[in-house]
């Protein structure tokens, strides 16, 4: 009874292992990439107020008029980058269903696309849902985990539909300054190939200003789907809003996969996140946080022989597991059942990296402390 393309969909490598976690007491938890912070309070508020004020309708496909006006204006302010916001902007049910839908919107059977690996476990999953194929760019962690534009330049002879960026990434925090982002699209500017950027750390970058891939140029904007949301930067994940950006003939597509397969993003999230874009205070304040625990991990991380360099964005690390010569769902089982920490075996983001863990650093810094005292208690044990 099932289509056979998704019978063979091996399930999320990440949520199939916390399955294990779910129930088990006192097991401190370093995987599930969500930040432990509250959503701002003046973003609360406004979802509070707006129930009171009885906001409970749909709302255009597209999303309200007034939170694309603001996307549309935060753009342009902090990135001197436009967007009509009218037709070149869609919200959508967080950055999963933007990603799900950019895929839907452009593939046709057997369409190729570039996947950056390692890499966040959708975006195989679902290039492979929209019937397209997936071509595996493999990166180096001698290099930082950053895409090697000569190994671009061979996939780019297939002539793949399109190419998914992840800035910051997942699992590797790795980041693209302007001018790495500049030679990869160099390489780019003469294929037809598209851009999905997807960019929902963007604001959790430590070294530097974000880039968006679609502020290197005219052309640039016009080949760019940019991805963004509300989930990380402001610890809104369960309010679920999500946004992409890009021309108005994609964007249309996207739009009318949307009307028919969710309608529209709920009102409520929408006009929090509307006011969440107000509330830069708290995402510095939330990202200096989290540099700070990046700081500790990765000092804890190498002196205990999980080596990695520093991370330059979003909440996690990915330390090497070759020191110990264990396999890594071996290693995130043990320590989870013997120690109580729960981390995401490196197998789950693409074959050759079941030598890594993936470590969220999203938690409390006392949680943090407490996991590296067991992780060090555990790794004698080896």
């Amino acid at each position: 009874m099932i289509a056979k393309h998704i019978e063979k969909l091996a399930p999320s490598g990440i949520r199939q292992f916390f399955d294990l976690v779910l129930g088990m007491p006192e097991v401190i938890s370093l995987g599930v990439g969500e930040p432990d912070f509250i959503s701002p309070w003046r973003a609360r508020e406004r979802a509070i107020t707006a129930l009171e004020e009885g906001m409970t309708s749909y709302t255009s496909n597209k999303g309200l008029l007034v939170l694309r006006q603001s996307i549309a204006n935060f753009f342009e302010k902090k990135h001197s980058l436009r967007y009509d916001p009218e037709e070149e902007i869609l919200i959508t049910v967080g950055v999963s269903e933007g990603l799900d839908l950019a895929l839907r919107a452009i593939i046709e059977p057997a369409d190729t696309v570039i996947v950056v690996s390692p890499h966040f476990v959708a975006y195989p999953a679902l290039t492979e849902i929209a019937g397209g194929k997936v071509l595996y760019l493999m990166t180096d962690p001698k290099e930082g985990f950053k895409i090697d534009v000569q190994k671009l330049k061979e996939l780019l002879k297939e002539d793949p539909k399109a190419i998914i960026l992840n800035n910051p990434a997942n699992p590797t925090g790795t980041a693209y300054n302007a001018d790495e982002l500049k030679k990869i699209w160099k390489v780019l500017a003469p294929k037809r190939t598209l851009i999905i950027s997807d960019e929902v750390y963007d604001e959790l970058n430590y070294e530097g200003k974000p880039v968006p891939f679609s502020s290197l140029g005219k052309e640039a904007k016009e080949r760019t789907i940019m991805l963004n949301g509300f989930s990380k930067a402001y610890a809104m994940t369960g309010s679920r809003i999500g946004y992409a950006c890009g021309n108005k003939e994609i964007i249309a597509a996207m739009t009318k996969i949307h009307s028919f397969s969710m309608m529209c993003a709920s009102i409520i999230s929408q006009v929090a996140a509307c006011e969440a874009l107000k509330a830069q205070k708290e995402v510095v304040q939330m990202r200096m946080e989290y540099k700070r625990r990046r700081d500790f991990m990765v000092k804890e991380l190498n002196r205990l022989g999980l080596y990695l360099e520093k991370p330059q964005g979003a909440f996690y690390c990915f330390p090497t597991l070759r020191k110990f010569k264990i396999d890594s769902l071996e290693f995130a089982k043990r320590l989870l059942f013997e120690e109580k920490v729960a981390v995401v075996p490196g197998g789950a983001f693409g074959e050759g990296f079941s030598s890594y863990i993936r470590i969220s650093y999203a938690n409390s810094f006392d949680n943090l402390k407490e996991a590296i005292v067991r992780i060090e208690r555990f790794l004698k044990k080896l």
